[in-house]
């Protein structure tokens, strides 16, 4: 289910939403809400950027945010946890090693209070709100990496971005899903043939790198299942894919696997810098 008008959003607040901020190398941020509680997913936009955002679905920071579940720490995942920690005294989740790789990152200008420092496992649940929050390992060349799935109202989200290979856990994990946020990074051929320099094109394409289309397209068509309703395509290249390249590839795969998109399940695009529809998760 799908509501939006001219970007002013109702929240639902007996069901859980989801929206995207922000999905790419400039920025990527997720917000999901139910009963009452909001959680941001990585916050890698801009703060004031973010700001408006949810000033446009009725949100704010200061008020209507609880927490920021962080999944490595790269510039554009963490740009902006410094200003909400030391601004509003939120509690920012991470790995143990991932506040280490948040400490020495040099984009964030604003370290983080170590009140605000919040610390999540592998494997092991949090519970805020309404929400049950499991982080799980996901290969990157960060100082650590996770996903998360994000339980509520009986439905099952899970984000996995930034994955370097595909993993058992990664394959349960989208067998499991309700909703699933996967990466769909970049176009082989696009990445071969582009302007990155060998060093940055070997990076991308490593076991530590990123999804590639046909990556993403295989694993959804190969371990998605009849419980799976909805994926979203996320952290597009702006230089090495495009959002109808990575949609006719995920089409094109999932219907030689006898899968139909729009009847097993809908697949859509996120936006690389503005927010995508608003969605409420049935």
């Amino acid at each position: 289910m799908i509501l939006f008008c001219n970007f002013a959003y109702k929240i639902i607040k007996y069901r859980m939403n989801f929206i995207s901020l922000g999905s790419g190398s400039s920025g990527n941020c997720y917000l999901l809400q139910s009963g009452g509680t909001s959680i941001l997913l990585d916050a890698g936009i801009s703060i004031r950027s973010m700001r408006k955002y949810l000033k446009d679905i009725g949100l704010s920071l200061e008020s209507d945010i609880s927490a920021v579940f962080v999944t490595h720490d790269h510039a554009d995942h963490i740009k902006a946890v410094g200003n909400i920690a030391r601004d509003f005294g939120m509690p920012i989740y991470a790995t143990e090693l991932v506040h280490e790789g948040i400490a020495c990152n040099r984009c964030l200008k604003i370290d983080l209070p170590g009140s605000c420092k919040a610390f999540v496992e592998k494997g092991t649940p949090v519970t805020l709100g309404n929400f049950r929050i499991t982080p799980f390992d996901v290969p990157h060349d960060s100082h650590d990496c996770v996903g998360y799935v994000v339980e509520a109202d009986g439905v099952r989200f899970c984000l996995i971005t930034d994955v370097g290979h595909v993993t058992d856990t990664i394959r349960e994990q989208v067998g499991l899903a309700n909703y699933l946020v996967l990466e769909s990074n970049h176009d082989v051929n696009m990445l071969l043939m582009g302007k990155y320099s060998k060093f940055l094109k070997d990076r991308i394409s490593s076991d530590k790198g990123h999804l590639n289309n046909e990556q993403a397209a295989y694993l959804l068509a190969e371990y998605a299942t009849p419980q799976l309703r909805h994926v979203w395509l996320c952290h597009l290249s702006e230089e090495n894919n495009h959002p109808e390249l990575a949609r006719k590839t995920a089409e094109a795969i999932l219907r030689d696997h006898g899968i139909i998109p729009g009847v097993d399940f809908e697949v859509d695009i996120l936006k690389r810098k503005t927010p995508s529809e608003f969605y409420s998760l049935t």
